[in-house]
C-alpha cells in the first residue's frame, strides 16, 4: 500500500509567474466538477487540503501544493460549465492555458475525465490542445465507483477510444473508494523524481 503524498498548501495565484519556484511540477486539469480537488485530497489522504464543492467552478486560481521531499502539484481551474459570468470563465481558461504553455518545471499533466460521463467535446478539444503543444499527459478517469460493474468493460473501451488512446493508457480511479489511488501516488512520485 502506497503511503499518502505529504502535501502542503503553498499558494493560490492568478498569474503563473506568481507561483513558487519548483524543480518539477505536475498539473491537475479537467472539466469543472470532474473531481480534481477530491482526487488531490485522496492522494494526500486529507479531507480538506483542497476545497471541494458540488458547485462547478470552485477552483478559480492556480493552487500550488508542495510535496515533502521536493516537487509541486498545481490544481488548475476547471473548464466548461460553471456558475460564473462568461468573462470570468474566459479569464480562468486563459490562466490555465498560459500556465500550461509557459510553466517550465511542468513534467506531467494529469488530464481528468469523468468516468461516469465519458469524454465530452471539451475534454477531446483540451486533449488535442495538449498534444498539439507536445505536453506529457496522463489521462485519469475519475468516479470509477459511479460506473456499474456490468458496464465497466465497455466504458473503459469507449472512454479510451474517445480520448484517442489505448485502454491501458488510461488510469481509472475513485477518490471516494480509493480505487487505484495508491498507483497514482506512485506515478506522481515518479514524475516528480525526474
Amino acid at each position: 500500500m502506497s503511503s499518502p503524498l505529504q502535501l502542503r498548501f503553498l499558494t493560490s495565484a492568478d498569474d503563473p509567474a506568481a507561483l513558487q519556484r519548483s524543480r518539477a511540477e505536475v498539473a491537475i486539469v479537467g472539466r469543472s466538477n470532474v473531481g480534481k480537488s477530491s482526487l488531490l485530497n485522496a492522494l494526500a489522504h486529507r479531507h480538506e487540503l483542497a476545497r471541494t464543492s458540488k458547485t462547478p467552478g470552485r477552483t478559480q486560481l492556480l493552487n500550488q501544493f508542495g510535496l515533502e521531499g521536493g516537487g509541486t502539484l498545481v490544481d488548475l481551474p476547471g473548464y466548461g460549465y460553471a456558475k460564473a459570468p462568461v468573462r470570468e470563465r474566459e479569464r480562468w481558461e486563459a490562466r490555465t492555458l498560459t500556465y500550461l504553455a509557459e510553466r517550465r518545471p511542468l513534467v506531467m499533466v494529469m488530464a481528468l475525465v469523468d468516468g461516469a460521463v465519458g469524454p465530452t467535446a471539451l475534454d477531446r478539444e483540451f486533449l488535442a490542445w495538449l498534444r498539439e503543444h507536445e505536453l506529457p499527459v496522463q489521462v485519469v478517469a475519475t468516479k470509477h465507483d459511479q460506473v456499474r460493474s456490468s458496464q465497466r468493460v465497455r466504458r473503459r473501451r469507449d472512454l479510451a477510444a474517445g480520448c484517442g488512446l489505448d485502454e491501458k493508457a488510461v488510469l481509472w480511479v475513485s477518490a471516494t473508494k480509493g480505487v487505484n489511488v495508491p498507483q497514482l501516488r506512485d506515478r506522481v512520485r515518479g514524475w516528480l523524481a525526474r
